[in-house]
């Protein structure tokens, strides 16, 4: 689809968003089957064929209850952008709406969301000579130092980085070592200011014992589903360790489990902690967000029902004054 403002904007989506575990998938469902539509997936890991207990995949059954599209679109050695993630959301859109069907967007990986809604930041390509040197240098001296190098020629980027965030610390030193300019000059530039479709955002509130409850289940049952087992096919079938889908929570852990790095009960215990702490990063991001539309989800499922069809049949959604903002998620 083209995305400029004199048709985009007529475009509406539906856009279910939070942390994992927080109940996306189910909610997505009841209200794509409720009115008729179809889910567009944004999450990055759910893209990768062959990781379906690591990531939570909706199941084959839920996927023939509503049709489901950017599931199990990319081999696990792809490295798949949030400009692919674009390109292909922005197809599937298209052909959906040309169904005259409503849209759920549903995901937790914010830079594909706004990648999709506001468009990417047109700084230079990726230099593979540049970025090992900078790996390298990262063995050598450490992620502070690292972190403090991009301090000196990106103070603001720096300044909105984790010192253990090192892929976007690596990247943002990549740029300056190209062209001599920050990367935060190029953001300054663009601003992320184009909105490319009408959205309802919204955003499901749990609370935090809660989610971590149900990021310690959904674990063990991960474990109790196969997931070494997944892990154990994947590195049969040629997939390194080292591959970035491969390094994402669950599969790293049990990588370095087979390695003999480490026993079980340890690696189900690293799953849990690193999944909370990226729940945490989550919500991060999202709070940044004014337009989301913070609701509780299963307890207010009809009020949310309600909502969503007044968006979809007149573009009316929840009133600014039932806005209610999360508290932090320590």
């Amino acid at each position: 689809m083209s995305q400029n403002s004199s048709t985009a904007p007529e475009v509406k989506l539906v856009i279910l968003l939070g942390p994992t575990a927080s109940g996306k998938t189910e909610l997505a469902l009841r209200l794509a089957q409720r009115c008729g539509g179809e889910i567009v997936n944004a999450d990055s890991m759910q893209v990768y064929r062959g990781m379906d207990i690591g990531t939570a995949k909706p199941s084959s059954e839920q996927m023939e209850l509503v049709p489901h599209h950017l599931i199990d679109i990319a081999t696990p050695d792809m490295n798949f952008s949030a400009a692919d993630f674009r390109e292909a959301a922005a197809k599937a859109i298209e052909e959906i709406t040309g169904r005259g069907s409503p849209v759920f967007l549903v995901g937790g990986t914010g830079l594909y969301l706004r990648a999709l809604l506001q468009g990417l930041v047109d700084s230079p390509p990726g230099n593979e000579d540049i970025r090992s040197e900078l790996n390298a240098l990262a063995e050598r001296e450490g992620k502070e130092a690292m972190l403090r190098r991009l301090s000196q020629v990106d103070p603001f980027t720096a300044a909105r980085l984790h010192v253990n965030d090192q892929v976007r610390i690596i990247r943002a030193l990549e740029v300056y070592c190209q062209t001599g300019r920050p990367i935060s000059e190029y953001r300054d530039i663009h601003r992320f200011s184009g909105n490319y479709y009408r959205c309802l955002k919204l955003g499901i509130d749990v609370e935090r014992q809660e989610l971590y409850r149900r990021i310690e289940s959904r674990v063990d049952e991960m474990f109790d589903r196969g997931l070494i087992g997944e892990v154990e096919r994947l590195l049969h079938a040629g997939y390194s360790s080292d591959q970035k889908s491969m390094r994402s929570i669950g599969y790293r852990q049990v990588c370095a489990f087979l390695n003999g790095e480490y026993g079980l009960e340890e690696a189900v215990r690293l799953v849990k902690r690193d999944t909370r702490r990226y729940a945490k990063r989550q919500m991060t991001w999202f709070r940044t967000d004014p337009e989301i539309k913070w609701v509780e989800y299963p307890r207010n499922f009809d009020t949310i029902c309600c909502n969503v069809i007044d968006f979809l049949s007149k573009g009316e959604g929840y009133a600014k004054s039932t806005i209610q903002h999360p508290g932090p998620v320590p």
